[in-house]
């Protein structure tokens, strides 16, 4: 049997202590251990998004990464950023443009959105269907999604043609 590893990170704001096996990864430390289910896990392989998470202000696939691999760092799961309300303009668009549709893949890509929101304040259609180039919907088609996302943009900047 292997040994357990100790580990202290900081999950949406708040300092986690845990025991872990070398090899879990973070997606399912995340919600197996924390019960933050929002964190997705679909392919497991890192390709289609839906286990999107911020580990220190950069967005990284959480089944592709270890839990001990995160030791130190801040985590922001999909939760995290809504219970503060830093996307709640994004959500609320999303829900208006009928963006949501069956939902597993709606927290990856709200993480991904506002990663590039931050990244680019106003970006046109093509950088945002580049940015969620690497986040896998299979019921919306992509375009409320990218509608969703301009929309938000547009109201943040106060930019409308």
């Amino acid at each position: 049997m292997t040994a357990t590893v100790a580990i202290a990170l900081r999950v949406n704001g708040e300092l986690v202590e845990a025991n872990v096996l070398p090899r879990l990864n973070l997606a399912d430390f995340l919600r197996e251990h924390l019960k933050l289910t929002g964190t997705h896990v679909g392919c497991e392989h890192g390709v289609c998004g839906a286990c999107t998470i911020r580990i220190n202000g950069d967005i990284i696939r959480s089944c592709l990464m270890l839990a001990v691999q995160a030791h130190n760092a801040a985590i922001e799961t999909i939760e995290g950023v809504s219970d503060s309300g830093e996307i709640a303009d994004l959500q609320s668009a999303f829900r208006e443009r009928n963006a949501l549709q069956c939902g597993f893949c709606t927290p990856g890509m709200l993480m991904a959105a506002q990663d590039l929101l931050k990244q680019s304040p106003c970006p046109d259609r093509e950088q945002i269907r580049e940015h969620l180039s690497g986040n896998y919907c299979r019921c919306t088609g992509y375009q409320a999604i990218v509608d969703a996302i301009e929309s938000t943009a547009r109201t943040r900047t106060g930019r409308w043609p």
